[in-house]
This record gives structure tokens, sequence and C-alpha cells, in this order.
């Protein structure tokens, strides 16, 4: 009688034992998931803008609006050459573009059609310095991303923008926003939170 007891209080406390062991490690997956999904959400601060959670933001950091301008208009003359982005060859359109602001470590899309998404879309008549303007190629028809530039003044109803072109000038040079390329006009794209006087 007396081992029965000890043989019961064995397989009583091995009971106890197995379920709290089984229990813990139910449990410890679910806690793993739990601070997975606490890291995530805490990886990627927003530095600027509340949009900055698109995958597409294009981070500026200190670098100002006019630098940008400045720098691309030292890079007029410089011959057009398809999918180029070597000053020494010289550019198509959105290699010039990529040149130009990788010189200030920024990162922007390689392609003039990946800018589509890109955030965020301000009206023509709001378009300031270091803007993105984008245009359809050269068939208009197709409303297509297919050509772009940098904005270098927009007063008094004239907009400048500096861009590499296959056409006359056949390179890097600032062209008005003419009845040509307003017909291919497809939006412009504010890169720089300092041109939204929000800073």
């Amino acid at each position: 009688m007396r081992y029965l007891k000890v043989f019961l209080i064995y397989i009583f406390i091995t009971a106890i034992v197995c379920a709290v062991l089984i229990k813990y490690k139910a449990a410890k997956p679910i806690t793993k998931a739990v601070n997975k999904n606490i890291d995530t959400t805490t990886a990627k601060p927003n530095p600027i803008r509340t949009d900055t959670a698109n995958s597409l933001y294009i981070s500026t950091g200190n670098v100002t609006p006019q630098q940008v301008v400045s720098y691309a208009e030292t890079l007029i003359g410089v011959p057009y050459v398809y999918a180029s982005s070597d000053s020494a060859v010289g550019f198509d359109c959105s290699g010039f573009i990529t040149f130009v602001f990788n010189h200030f470590h920024i990162t922007v899309p390689r392609s003039s059609i990946e800018f589509t998404n890109v955030p965020h879309e301000v009206g023509v008549t709001d378009a300031k310095p270091a803007d993105i303007i984008l245009f359809t190629g050269t068939d208009s028809t197709e409303r297509v991303v297919g050509h772009m530039g940098i904005v270098v003044q927009n007063k008094d109803g004239r907009l400048l923008f500096i861009h590499s072109t296959s056409g006359k000038a056949n390179g890097v040079t600032i062209t008005m926003l003419d009845d040509y390329y307003k017909s291919r006009f497809v939006k412009v794209i504010r890169i720089f939170p300092q041109n939204e006087n929000r800073i």
C-alpha cells in the first residue's frame, strides 16, 4: 500500500511537470512572434514625412534643392547617350537624374517609368526647383512615363527644367515647358520636403 501511494505521487508529479513543459513550449513561439511584430514596426523610423513608409520614398537628408539644381547646371552640354549614366560618356534622361542625385548620395530609381509611383505629386503651378517633372515618351498618345527632368525655375508662368534630351540639343540642356512638352506632360513629383514650406 505504501508503495502504491509513492507510485501515485510520482505519477502525479510527473504529470504536473509534463503539463508545465508542454505549456512552456507552446507559449515560446507566440512570444517570439510578438517580438518579431514589435521589431518590424519599430525598425524603420520616419525621418521627415508621413509618407516615408512608401517603399519608393526618396530620402534627401540635408541636401537642399538649390544644391541639386546648381550641380545639374554644371552638366549642361554633356551629350545624350542612350542607357548611360556616365558623365564621361553622356546621359540618357534618367541617367542624368541618377547621376545628379547620386552625386549627393541620394538613391533614386534608375528608369523614368520607375518614378511613376514615387510620392508625392504636386500641381505644375506649384512646381519648385529640384522637383522632378515627368513626361511621356515622344509618342504622347501613349500615356506612359518615358522622359524626365529636374525643375530649375517656375516664375511668372514660365517653368524651366533641365534634362538630357535626344532632341535638337542632343544632351543636357534647360528647356521651357512649352506647348510641345505640355502635350507630353504627366506630372510633377516633390522630392524635397523643404519645398513644401513645412520645415
